[in-house]
């Protein structure tokens, strides 16, 4: 992990990065390109995109995103979930053929078990395919997705109300994500 330092917090969790009121803005905002429109839309789009660029690995982050993907054949090779939509409980997502990996993860946190669950899983993306269940919040760990999914793979989550954002993995969106990492803070231990 990039020169982190954990504390432990949340129910014994190990907490390695936490959002700073100053960042929770600037996580408002796309961090990829905004592929704006419906379910139906954003999908068409994706997969021209997909056909066009052939990315390595695709990883899908939030359930409506991960479930669209996958009834639309884009198989990614993990998924992140939490079983909320829009901090509204879903139905939990079952995708065939993936590993299931519980972790915990509060909201506006990312601990050190999620972070490596998602870490290990794009270290072996091309042999499986991996779905990690949050329980607490899975946003931030787009940021780890990018570190660590081979270049040019794609990175896809919902913008509420708008579609969804896809994020190339390149050198430069890889130090935006460590820089967004090493500006959060770390949660003291209560």
């Amino acid at each position: 992990m990039p020169g982190v330092i954990s504390v432990w917090g949340w129910k014994g969790l190990a907490v390695i990065y936490c959002v700073t009121p100053e960042l929770r803005a600037k996580f408002k905002e796309p961090f990829g390109l905004l592929l704006a429109g419906t379910f139906s839309e954003t999908m068409t789009k994706l997969k021209s995109i997909v056909k066009k660029e052939k990315p390595p690995v695709i990883v899908s982050v939030g359930d409506t995103v991960s479930r669209n993907l996958h009834s639309h054949n884009l198989r990614p090779n993990l998924s992140v979930t939490d079983n909320q939509s829009m901090r509204r409980r879903v139905k939990p997502s079952t995708f065939e053929d993936k590993k299931i990996v519980h972790v915990k993860n509060p909201q506006g946190t990312i601990t050190e078990e999620a972070f490596a669950a998602v870490q290990k899983a794009l270290e072996k993306s091309d042999e499986n395919h991996v779905h990690v269940v949050v329980d607490g919040e899975e946003d931030l760990l787009t940021l780890v997705a990018v570190l660590y999914a081979p270049e040019g793979s794609f990175v896809v989550y919902g913008q509420p109300y708008q579609g969804i954002i896809v994020v190339k993995v390149t050198p430069e969106k890889r130090a935006e994500a460590k820089a967004l990492l090493n500006a959060m803070s770390v949660r003291k231990a209560k």
